[in-house]
């Protein structure tokens, strides 16, 4: 896949990967976004299969950042490109506190302007893939 963006649009992806990354490391406000509170009594909340799921985000975060500077992906770059700006836009919203249409008819231009644009890229995406 050939990736078209400028420095601003390879910034975001770039920034959001980071955040993730850092995330997983309990070194960024995302922690609660990406690594929700665990619910006993839900299948997926077994101990085990959160490491799995973790590790995953994370490597996938990981590649995101190893690839961002090229021109041509591959469908598995792709992938992690989409997996990672997924997580990205749910932080994002998550963090801005954006749960409706209220929250978002209130929220900063930046805040919409970051959402909209990763909602942007993720379409871009999806439509690659």
């Amino acid at each position: 896949m050939e990736v078209r963006l400028n420095e601003i649009g390879r910034s975001v992806v770039r920034d959001a990967a980071q955040r993730i990354v850092q995330a997983e490391r309990g070194e960024d406000g995302w922690s609660s976004s990406v690594r929700p509170p665990i619910v006993p009594e839900r299948d997926d909340d077994d101990p085990l299969r959160i490491l799995e799921r973790d590790t995953a985000v994370t490597t996938q975060a990981e590649l995101v950042l190893v690839t961002v500077e090229e021109a041509l992906l591959s469908a598995d770059e792709a992938w992690a490109w989409l997996v990672t700006l997924q997580v990205a836009l749910r932080a994002t919203a998550d963090e801005a506190g954006l749960a409706g249409d209220d929250e978002w008819g209130r929220a900063e231009a930046p805040v919409r302007e970051r959402v909209e644009g990763l909602q942007m890229l993720l379409w871009g995406l999806a439509d690659c893939l």
